[in-house]
C-alpha cells in the first residue's frame, strides 16, 4: 500500500488579520497542506522562521503578501531564499505587474498569485513549489504572453543609441554637435534623430527635448 504524501506545512505572511484567517480557512478543508504559522509583514516572517529553524521545524512553503510595512515582500523572498533554500517562497499580491514578477522570481520565488485566486490555485501553487515548479497565476501569465508579443513602444522602443542621441536632442545639441560628440556623420546623426523622433510620434526636437526631460535622461533645465 502506498504511503500518503506528507502534509506540506505553509508559513502565512500578510499584514491583513481577514486574509490570513481567509487563506487558514482554505487549508483546513485540506489533507495535505497546513497552515503552521502566520506573520503580520516580513520582517515577523524572517523572525519566526528563525526560530522555527532553531528547532529545526521550517516550513516547506511560505506564502506571503508582496506589500507589506517593515519588510516588504520582494525584501523578504531574497532574505529567506538566501538563508533557507530548502523553503520555498509563493508570492500572493493584489498587483499583477510584470516588472514585480520578474524581480521576485529573481529572487528565488517559487510561485506568483493574485489575490483574487481561488482556493484550487492557491493549492496548486503550494504542491507544485513543493515539487521544485514555478506556478504563475493564469491572469498574470495571459499579461506576459501579450506583453511579449507586443512590440515595445515609446521610449523602450528605442535604442541605446537612440536614446543617447534623445538626450543629445534635450541638450539642445544640433546634428553636427551629435555627430561630433558621438564620433559618427552628421548625416548619420541626422538619421538617428528623424529615427527618434517618428518612434516618439514627436514632431519637432522641442517635443524631443521635453520627453527626455519626463524620463529623466537630463536634468531640467538640462
Amino acid at each position: 500500500m502506498t504511503q500518503p504524501a506528507p502534509t506540506l506545512k505553509v508559513l502565512i505572511v500578510d499584514d491583513h488579520a481577514v486574509v490570513r484567517r481567509g487563506i487558514k480557512a482554505y487549508f483546513e478543508v485540506l489533507e495535505d497542506i497546513e497552515a503552521v504559522d502566520e506573520a503580520s509583514d516580513g520582517q515577523e516572517a524572517l523572525e519566526k522562521l528563525a526560530a522555527m529553524s532553531a528547532y529545526g521545524k521550517l516550513p516547506d512553503i511560505v506564502l506571503l503578501d508582496l506589500m507589506m510595512p517593515r519588510l516588504d515582500g520582494i525584501s523578504a523572498t531574497a532574505e529567506i531564499t538566501s538563508r533557507y533554500p530548502d523553503v520555498k517562497v509563493v508570492v500572493l499580491t493584489s498587483f499583477g505587474e510584470t516588472e514585480r514578477l520578474h524581480t521576485v522570481l529573481e529572487h528565488g520565488a517559487s510561485g506568483y498569485l493574485l489575490k483574487d485566486a481561488g482556493p484550487t490555485e492557491v493549492a496548486s501553487a503550494i504542491r507544485a513549489a513543493a515539487r521544485d515548479e514555478v506556478f504563475i497565476d493564469t491572469a498574470v501569465a495571459k499579461h506576459l504572453t501579450r506583453t511579449r508579443l507586443s512590440p515595445p513602444t515609446g521610449i523602450a522602443s528605442l535604442t541605446s543609441r537612440e536614446r543617447t542621441v534623445l538626450a543629445l536632442v534635450g541638450q539642445g545639441r544640433s546634428n553636427q554637435e551629435i555627430a561630433t560628440e558621438l564620433r559618427i556623420s552628421e548625416r548619420t546623426a541626422r538619421t538617428h534623430v528623424s529615427n527618434v523622433l517618428g518612434k516618439l510620434s514627436l514632431r519637432s526636437r522641442t517635443q524631443a527635448a521635453l520627453v527626455a526631460v519626463r524620463e529623466g535622461l537630463l536634468p531640467p533645465g538640462g
